[in-house]
């Protein structure tokens, strides 16, 4: 793997501040984020929830919206909120839903079906909810494609107001309101929220308009906002961030019988003394979430999240859980397959494409995640029907995938997504076709550019570097995510002084490091999943590595350890 250290020179002249209030190193990180002056940098490690949130109402639609719902409790409508099957939409779900409740609506939730309907509204929903008396559809985390499914509703005598933050195609829906922060012109100055995050802000925007008294209230909603917010991984940078950390903190002291539930089956000890991260939601919390809808049906998620029973949230946890074993184990299968299609069939091109019949819709979008970093492609997995194929994408950073299936768009029924991750369906007969184009578009963007792994290294240190005031500085960084990875160090000429493997199967390495500076201490390192691949190394090896710093606490005994990413052999 090719190291790219940066490079940023810190003129501390022009931050306008002195090397003593944060390390040259913490500066170097920041400036990889392209926070190079004092305001930047005081803005991102001292967040205010106040000072730093935006106001709903920057919105360009938001009075539309806000009008309109009004209107519905004045005239006792009954409303939907249309909602999506994966920890984003299912949580913005629950938050628009009990905020209506709180206003006094009567609402409805409907989440599509992920294997019989796909995503987002469909005809054949709409037509159930007119049946209903449904006089007004709210959409969170979908709806931005919906053009005819929106005509559908005018025409049956439904509103629809559409909350969601997807890729804007060139056509809007003549919604009553759209609130999505990619559309020119909306107003909102931060264009990257989650769809749970778009929910909030109408959330806030109602409470502000017609429950002013209880709008502090809504910062119990965080928790959810954080855990769909990072499961969507969008950038956890700007208001993003600001809902993830504080979001993480009530996610610590949640009321929320079924977060408590999933918590104890998944073994998470989490409380108000041991604060949830990131990477708990996104490798324990979010993917069981996430496996309802991929496995059987979203409103097993949905039901948890609202359910106030402890014995009934206990039932339905477990319940989440075996779907969630369930959807490890058929990902496992089908990637394994697909690796061997894309290490034969694929291997001179750019991009992968596999599409059978017997890979389960729920999983794709997993699989082709996994098998587009593997062989750092662009990689699209399908399920392939009798006369229609649907699937997921996933991207490198240097191919916005939304961007390159949009000029493929003729080919297909149905598309949306982000530049990193889409979805499309299309019929069997156009396949070979849509392949070709869509290899033919991404060959000319990756022409003459290289596509193998790089490593972004943040700053190389001398081994006196790391200390527990370095390691400080680096918490005050965190929530990680994408757009604010965990910060990854480099330091050179570190001599292995003992080897150790761990793990009940013996596949983590416990590395003793010597320094390359005049500081004699002795260093551990961890490299998880790495015993076969470094089985040559030895005591008296010098080596370069790569790594994350963090403080290690054991039987109330605290130390630095470094988290390696990558190694070199001298």
């Amino acid at each position: 793997m090719k190291w790219k250290i940066n490079s940023d020179k810190i003129s501390f002249d022009n931050i306008g501040i002195s090397q003593k209030k944060w390390s040259e190193v913490l500066l170097k990180i920041l400036s990889k984020r392209g926070l190079k002056n004092l305001g930047e940098i005081e803005n991102f490690l001292k967040l205010d929830y106040q000072k730093n949130s935006h106001s709903p109402w920057l919105f360009q639609d938001m009075q539309k919206a806000v009008g309109r719902i009004t209107q519905a409790l004045e005239k006792h409508e009954k409303v939907a909120v249309f909602g999506d099957y994966d920890a984003d939409g299912i949580t913005a779900s629950v938050i628009l839903k009990e905020t209506l409740e709180k206003v006094g609506l009567e609402v409805l939730v409907y989440i599509p079906d992920k294997k019989s309907e796909g995503y987002g509204m469909n005809s054949k929903a709409i037509q159930e909810l007119a049946q209903k008396e449904i006089k007004l559809i709210i959409t969170v985390d979908c709806g931005i494609t919906g053009v005819k499914e929106v005509e559908l509703a005018r025409q049956l005598g439904l509103d629809v107001i559409i909350t969601d933050h997807h890729h804007v195609p060139e056509k809007l829906p003549t919604a009553l309101a759209i609130i999505n922060p990619k559309v020119k012109d909306c107003g909102y100055p931060f264009s990257d929220l989650a769809g749970v995050g778009v929910a909030f802000k109408l959330a806030q925007a109602l409470f502000e308009k017609l429950l002013p008294e209880e709008l502090d209230q809504t910062k119990w909603f965080l928790d959810l906002v954080a855990i769909g917010t990072i499961a969507d991984c969008v950038p956890l940078l700007d208001e993003n961030r600001l809902f993830a950390k504080f979001g993480l903190l009530v996610l610590s002291k949640t009321k929320r019988i079924g977060l408590q539930q999933i918590f104890a089956v998944a073994r998470l000890n989490i409380d108000e003394n041991n604060l949830p991260t990131s990477r708990d939601v996104g490798f324990k919390i979010a993917p069981r979430i996430n496996a309802a809808g991929r496995i059987n049906h979203a409103n097993l998620a949905y039901n948890l999240l609202v359910e106030k029973d402890i014995a009934a949230a206990r039932v339905l946890a477990l319940e989440l859980e075996e779907n969630n074993a369930n959807r490890q184990k058929m990902t496992e299968a089908v990637t394994e397959k697909v690796k061997a299609m894309a290490a034969d069939k694929f291997a001179s091109k750019k991009f992968i494409f596999a599409c059978q019949e017997d890979f389960p819709i729920g999983i794709v979008g997993l699989v082709a995640g996994k098998i587009s970093d593997k062989f750092n492609k662009p990689a699209a997995v399908l399920q392939k029907g009798e006369t229609e194929s649907v699937g997921s994408f996933r991207s490198i950073p240097a191919v916005n995938i939304i961007e390159v299936i949009e000029k493929c768009s003729e080919l297909l029924l149905k598309f949306g997504g982000h530049a990193q991750a889409a979805g499309i369906s299309i019929k069997n007969e156009n396949l070979e076709k849509f392949y070709q184009k869509m290899d033919s578009e991404i060959e000319k963007i990756l022409d003459g550019q290289e596509t193998d792994p790089e490593l972004g290294i943040d700053v190389e240190v001398s081994s006196g570097d790391l200390n527990f005031e370095l390691a400080a500085e680096i918490e005050q960084l965190r929530p990680f995510g994408e757009g604010n990875p965990e910060p990854i160090l480099a330091s050179r000429q570190m001599e292995i002084m003992e080897v150790r493997k761990m793990g009940s199967k013996e596949n983590h390495l416990k590395l003793f490091l010597s320094g390359n500076s005049d500081d004699p201490k002795i260093l551990e390192a961890i490299f998880f999943y790495k015993a076969g691949e470094f089985s040559h190394l030895q005591k008296g090896d010098i080596i370069d590595a790569a790594f994350n710093l963090q403080k290690d606490n054991w039987n109330g005994n605290q130390k630095i350890q470094l988290v390696l990413v990558d190694l070199r052999k001298e």
